[in-house]
């Protein structure tokens, strides 16, 4: 062999000696999965350039059989052993990543897995990388359960809405049932999901609770009991979600909004109202009338009677002048009374004086000189 052949040779496979780190397949030599669980066998490179993923394959080999799970090439992805249809794929948008993801693990799915690669340069030669992981099945019993308030905790106001969930691990499917315990009695038997919920809480709803777990694998584990108070103090907002899960009640709630106003507000509203009852008072007083205030009416004189308590009388039997006018005086109606018994005694004096004057005409009636004036 000449030197021109080696250095051809050499030319040829430095690109796959160049490469050959990069397209390293990584994954574990060993991985577990629970029954009827879902598993994810770890498959990746790093994409070099001018190298492009040919085909891809996964083998399987259990009890003593080699057989193809998955295969992916230029046509598609195919499954081609029927026990693995509708629980495998594998990621096509991740380049580099073609783990083999495997759904509903059954116990014949145990056994040693291969993934093969294979790329082609860009010379058109192939480079190809296999890894082997061996996957064990077990059956995991479920462990004891916890339970697990809501937001509110284990105290809540009455019309609030809070739940009890039961949370426990094992190989599914893991199957619930609620309880209620009364007094020195048995406990009541309430639903068989994994979340008790009250979309509205009452205070007949306390009482201790406790729940059960069981998986495929071992018996049903109990949890510790807890003690659920619901207060007679109303909720201050409950939210209108439906309810799902409540043992024979079912409510439905509307949240009521709190709000406060700020304490400047407060105080201006209150200075208002106070400025504007003062006002009322001071106007209450300033059109009310004085209690010692004077009580006036008109009061309707005579003229002929104020002209005879005014004008002296005299021994003529001219009638005094008088007015013949009608005065209207206003006087207080406490010294109404005074006035008109003042005016009575003044108009019987007038009529004494009168009388005594015709009296003394009278005395002269013989005398010729009075009758003929």
């Amino acid at each position: 062999m000449g030197p021109g052949t080696l250095a051809r040779a050499a030319a040829l496979l430095s690109p796959l000696l160049l490469c050959s780190a990069s397209l390293d397949l990584r994954g574990p030599s060993e991985i577990e999965g629970v029954w009827k669980g879902s598993v994810t066998l770890p498959c990746v490179y790093v994409p070099v350039q001018d190298f492009v993923q040919q085909t891809l394959t996964w083998t399987v080999v259990h009890d003593q059989s080699l057989g193809t799970v998955f295969r992916r090439d230029g046509s598609g992805d195919h499954i081609l052993l029927s026990k693995y249809r509708d629980r495998v794929s594998v990621p096509k948008d991740t380049p580099g990543n073609v783990s083999l993801h495997i759904l509903n693990l059954e116990m014949g799915d145990r056994g040693t897995y291969t993934c093969q690669v294979t790329w082609t340069a860009s010379n058109n030669s192939l480079a190809v990388k296999e890894i082997t992981m061996k996957v064990e099945v077990v059956r995991v019993a479920v462990t004891k359960p916890v339970i697990v308030a809501g937001e509110r905790g284990l105290t809540v106001p009455a019309g609030a809405r809070t739940s009890l969930s039961c949370v426990a691990s094992g190989s599914p499917p893991i199957s619930y049932r609620w309880f209620r315990s009364s007094p020195g009695g048995k406990a009541r038997l309430l639903g068989h999901q994994a979340e008790l919920v009250w979309d509205s809480a009452q205070p007949s709803d306390s009482g201790t609770y406790h729940c059960e777990a069981q998986g495929r694998a071992g018996a049903a584990r109990q949890s510790d009991a807890v003690q659920l108070t619901v207060t007679d103090l109303p909720a201050a907002a409950v939210t209108p979600d439906s309810g799902v899960g409540h043992p024979g009640r079912n409510y439905t709630t509307q949240s009521v909004p709190s709000a406060r106003l700020p304490l400047h507000l407060v105080i201006l509203i209150a200075v208002g109202c106070g400025a504007v009852v003062f006002l009322l008072i001071f106007l209450i007083i300033c059109i009310r009338k004085p209690k010692d205030a004077q009580v006036y009416e008109v009061k309707h004189h005579n003229s002929r009677a104020a002209a005879s308590s005014v004008q002296e009388c005299t021994g003529h039997y001219e009638e005094p002048i008088c007015f013949t006018e009608n005065n209207y005086v206003m006087e207080p109606i406490e010294n109404k009374r005074s006035e008109e018994i003042n005016a009575k005694q003044n108009e019987d004096d007038c009529v004494g004086k009168t009388q005594e004057s015709e009296y003394e005409e009278g005395d002269n009636v013989g005398d010729p000189a009075v009758l003929y004036r």
